[in-house]
């Protein structure tokens, strides 16, 4: 790969592991409604999908997803999550040391992401990543979100890079595919947030890589 001239990320499960946070928060949620913990493994291949799938994952056997109800329930969870978003989520290991080298390299790198700017902004100023991101697009910013381009495509306008000089890196399939809707060459890492039975061998990316360190060595930074 030539060295790219920007660098964006999905949030949640390529970036940042928020994993921790929500499977605390949807199982303190059930123990209040008098309801078994889930396996964190179980809430964590659900995180890519948003709070809706997690919630789910504990409460759609006793509350239709379209009902009242569940509605009720998913903004009890989102009001919890939002005092709780950063009790445990960290940078994956290896990343601080990738973004490090970009920043030194004057790489400017940003994220692109589904979760809404209410829980994006104060997660990222509790990891003092606030300042280093110089762009971060969430779906409240745009009119179309991911796998459409346009939430791609704005990230680069703000930053002043031409698409296809951008690498996005993603653990979903729509993440792979809003990055080539943009021209972009996309990067699928299976270290983060697969549901079972998903390969992401088969979403077509630029390039598949299994840990930090391969995506660091895949940009050229080691």
């Amino acid at each position: 790969m030539h060295m790219p001239e920007a660098v964006l990320f999905d949030l949640d499960g390529t970036l940042i592991d928020t994993a921790p946070d929500f499977a605390a928060v949807l199982n303190r949620q059930l123990a209040a409604h008098g309801r078994q913990p889930l396996p964190y493994e179980t809430v964590r291949a659900a995180v890519s999908q948003g709070a809706r799938a997690v919630v789910a994952l504990g409460f759609s056997d006793r509350f239709p997803a379209d009902s009242v109800e569940f509605e009720g329930i998913r903004q009890e969870f989102l009001n919890s999550y939002l005092h709780h978003l950063a009790d445990e989520a960290r940078l994956f290991p290896g990343m601080d040391t990738l973004l490090t080298c970009l920043e030194s390299r004057g790489i400017p790198w940003g994220i692109v992401t589904n979760k809404p700017s209410l829980y994006t902004t104060p997660l990222l100023k509790a990891l003092n990543l606030d300042h280093r991101c110089k762009v971060a697009i969430c779906p409240d910013m745009v009119t179309h979100t991911k796998p459409h381009p346009e939430p791609m495509l704005k990230a680069a306008e703000l930053l002043g890079v031409s698409p296809d000089k951008c690498v996005y890196v993603g653990d979903h399939l729509r993440d792979i595919e809003a990055g080539k809707r943009a021209a972009m060459t996309t990067v699928a890492v299976s270290y983060g947030y697969i549901q079972e039975g998903d390969n992401p061998a088969h979403w077509e990316a630029d390039h598949l890589v299994d840990s930090v360190f391969e995506l660091s060595r895949l940009l050229g930074l080691e």
